[in-house]
């Protein structure tokens, strides 16, 4: 499954010796020191202010609503010198003061972000791996050219909680953000447990998770929690027009995405555009793999099943969800080909489970498309519902 929110700004690189350590890049689409939230996380971000500053603060949804992007906001906010006022709307940061200019510049000593290496990069907060790399053979860690973790290792949440034990820089709050919260294994998460239940004046955590049911019991019990929906589709349509997406190509990301913009978007940078979502379904009938090799494999695998699942409602003659009807072929089908489709989406369930580490990309990418066509092909073939012999 792809990863929500990649379409981040680009930011300065993390300080120096603390490589979990970021302070927000700015960006009207973030919600940062002289931006905006997208219209959808407005009450959102009014109703988290109105639970006053809870210690720790889970706010939860499906990837790609925001919760990143509120919880970065929040930060920002707490985090600005300014006093409430005219200057601050709504209780958004100002933009303007001290805080919100060392923020801005990446360089805020009160707010250490916590993001698993791989997505250091793609957040943009630097290369996760300059950012969180692995020991030097000359330091005893022998090869340094491992792939980035896409967990939150237990060291990270080490560094949280003494973070969390130092003095305000600034003398007002300090904020440990933690993105996406269930990449904490259980030992890292354990980590804080003390902290949550015992925390410093003045300091909170705030987590962004969108599997909440994979994080520790113990932890969500310390929590305040607060859930993003997706967002009405006049508005997810509006914004993305706003970055830069025409109508049509607006709708169709918003439909692959199943309704969440921000992972709409991040697609459509991963090279999932509107044009190749449309044409995806024709391309893996034909077999053609040239221009799906340049997706990342979770991301294909991902698109895959959205395909088999559309398939699958077309049998039945329902409504796809994610691509266009007029992509699909024909409605209509039987048992054996809900059959067929059932054993493709089983397969690519398993293929889902190893996607980030697979044994060799380019074979995988075509055994994926092979099995994809055969199963599109046999699907097609077997007699429909309503036939007679």
């Amino acid at each position: 499954m792809a990863t929500a929110s990649r379409s981040t700004a680009r930011a300065a690189r993390p300080a120096a010796g603390r490589p979990e350590a970021a302070a927000a890049p700015a960006g009207a689409a973030l919600g940062l020191p002289g931006g905006q939230l997208p219209a959808w996380l407005d009450a959102a971000f009014a109703q988290a202010q109105g639970l006053g500053e809870p210690p720790a603060l889970l706010i939860h949804g499906p990837a790609g609503v925001g919760s990143y992007e509120l919880a970065v906001a929040l930060a920002a906010a707490a985090l600005c010198e300014t006093a409430p006022g005219p200057a601050r709307p709504a209780g958004r940061a100002c933009g303007h003061c001290p805080g919100c200019q060392t923020l801005r510049a990446g360089t805020h000593p009160d707010l250490l972000l916590l993001l698993p290496e791989a997505l250091q990069g793609e957040l943009g907060w630097g290369s996760g791996e300059e950012a969180e790399a692995a020991p030097s053979a000359e330091e005893g860690g022998g090869k340094s050219s491992r792939k980035p973790s896409r967990e939150i290792r237990v060291e990270a949440l080490r560094r949280a909680v003494a973070f969390a034990q130092q003095t305000s820089s600034r003398g007002g709050a300090k904020i440990v953000l933690v993105h996406p919260a269930e990449r904490m294994n259980a030992v890292a998460a354990n980590t804080l447990l003390k902290t949550l239940e015992e925390p410093p004046p003045r300091f909170r955590f705030l987590l962004s998770s969108a599997a909440p049911q994979r994080l520790l019991p113990t932890v969500r019990s310390r929590c305040r929690s607060l859930r993003l929906g997706l967002p009405p589709a006049e508005q997810a349509q509006a914004w993305l027009e706003g970055q830069g997406q025409s109508p049509e190509a607006a709708g169709l990301l918003l439909a692959a995405a199943g309704g969440a913009p921000f992972e709409a978007l991040a697609r459509a940078g991963q090279g999932l555009d509107a044009a190749l979502w449309r044409e995806l379904p024709a391309e893996v009938r034909a077999g053609r793999s040239a221009r799906l090799a340049e997706l990342p494999l979770p991301l294909l695998i991902d698109a895959l099943a959205k395909l088999c699942h559309d398939r699958m409602r077309r049998v039945l003659g329902a409504a796809p969800r994610f691509f266009p009807a007029d992509s699909l072929g024909p409605a209509g089908g039987s048992p054996q080909a809900l059959r067929v489709l059932s054993d493709w989406a089983r397969s690519l369930r398993r293929e889902a489970r190893q996607a980030e580490h697979p044994w060799h990309a380019a074979l995988a990418l075509e055994a994926l498309l092979a099995e994809a066509r055969q199963a599109l092909a046999d699907a097609a073939a077997a007699p429909p519902l309503n036939s007679r012999p």
